[in-house]
């Protein structure tokens, strides 16, 4: 599968760029990486549509000086441009995400391999850097876990790596349900179902944990199917949105049981830690 590349060019590029996300996200766009100039932009090919760029909220109200270029990417050369834009992430003195040719580091825990390819979730961006460093201070042992949206599953993989068991993790995209399998494998985690789809794949499931790190639209959207299918005292971890998003998110959640137990946010981008309790 082929994907389409958006070179964007801002000026100033702060704070734009994390507005310029926050609006691309709600788009079918699932990868992003800054730049010096401003921001690439991935979305896969058949689901590209140049008209809706040009009716951006960002771009109409010229919040920023802003061009951009368009090119397709075939699947094979993507490994190339990510092993040039990704840098080993360090989540915490425990744990480390990077890629197969990265060098081990010493004395660490948890080392996480991931071979991102077109998948979002390498542990850069704010959202998953945050959630990944929320699951350390979760008891998974033993507790069925949902990643809805898993990207390259590095989520599913860190709480597998923690106790968690079984564990179920989907995603919308073929092509990172692909690489989630692949990323499974390169960490020996054989208890992890990967399926493609949507929340429509959720009813008659029962999970002690969920984690959700979309973007604002679909948390919304989804919000009863995940609290339909948490189990009692179950815990909702919700990330992809902004901190001004915290209160609709927090007002739909009411609705369902599910009460706020922790937040925390990075550079404007925002987590959510629910329990249900009906």
């Amino acid at each position: 599968m082929n994907y389409i590349e958006v070179n964007f060019t801002l000026n100033p590029i702060q704070p734009y760029t994390e507005i310029l996300i926050a609006e691309l996200s709600d788009l079918p766009f699932d990868s992003f990486v800054e730049t010096d100039t401003g921001l690439l932009a991935y979305v896969p090919a058949k689901y590209f549509n140049v008209e809706e760029l040009k009716l951006l909220e960002f771009i109409q109200q010229n919040k920023a000086e802003v061009n951009f270029t368009i090119k397709e990417i075939e699947t094979e050369n993507w490994n190339k441009k990510w092993e040039s834009n990704f840098p080993p992430v360090f989540v915490n003195e425990k744990c480390t995400i990077r890629a197969p040719f990265h060098q081990k580091q010493k004395e660490i825990e948890f080392d996480i391999l991931v071979s991102p390819k077109m998948a979002f979730g390498t542990g850069h961006h704010q959202t998953t850097a945050q959630v990944a460093n929320r699951l350390f201070s979760i008891d998974f042992k033993n507790k069925s876990l949902l990643d809805m949206g898993c990207g390259t599953a590095i989520l599913a993989i860190i709480a597998q790596k923690l106790g968690a068991n079984p564990i179920t993790a989907i995603d919308i995209d073929e092509w990172a349900t692909e690489n989630a399998v692949e990323n499974c494998a390169l960490n020996q985690c054989d208890n992890i179902e990967i399926l493609t789809g949507d929340a429509s794949l959720l009813p008659g499931r029962k999970f002690d944990i969920i984690i959700a790190n979309i973007n604002r639209n679909i948390l919304l959207q989804d919000m009863h199917q995940y609290a339909d299918c948490l189990n009692n005292n179950g815990i909702l971890l919700l990330s992809g949105f902004y901190e001004e998003d915290i209160p609709m998110l927090l007002e739909v959640a009411a609705k369902y049981g599910l009460k706020e137990t922790h937040r925390a946010s990075k550079d404007k981008w925002s987590i959510l830690e629910l329990i249900k309790s009906i």
